[in-house]
């Protein structure tokens, strides 16, 4: 099964991943029509989501996953201290389905896949499978 890592530079950051996952599609071997590939971060801490891969929007999903889950004491923490990073990955998911059409990613205009870290710096890995 098909993998790369991905490595992160910060506590919470969002990494435009849709590159990596179009070479392993080009890469496959099962050829043209239609199929579906599905990414998969292996981590509890990390997600991967489909949107707009925008800077500024980037930095808004950072810091709207900061409100909503707040950097403050969860009893998890007393184990790790990354409560937070679990609590944030729940809203986002650990994977994504996208459609492939003639060995091409079906993505919208706008359209790419996201890593989104949550518990870095790290090395994440993550699986595609067409």
């Amino acid at each position: 099964m098909p993998r790369f890592t991905v490595s992160t530079d910060a506590r919470l950051s969002v990494v435009d991943i849709t590159d990596s996952v179009r070479d392993v599609v080009a890469d496959d071997p099962s050829g043209a029509g239609e199929r579906v590939c599905t990414v998969f971060v292996e981590h509890t801490t990390a997600g991967v989501v489909v949107n707009e891969a925008e800077s500024r929007l980037l930095g808004d999903m950072e810091a709207y996953l900061s409100q909503v889950v707040p950097d403050e004491q969860w009893d998890h923490d007393e184990i790790d201290g990354n409560a937070d990073a679990h609590l944030r990955t729940l809203l986002l998911g650990n994977s994504v389905q996208v459609p492939v059409v003639d060995g091409e990613l079906a993505l919208g205009t706008w359209q790419s896949v996201l890593l989104v870290e949550c518990d870095g710096p790290r090395q994440r890995t993550v699986r595609v499978v067409v």
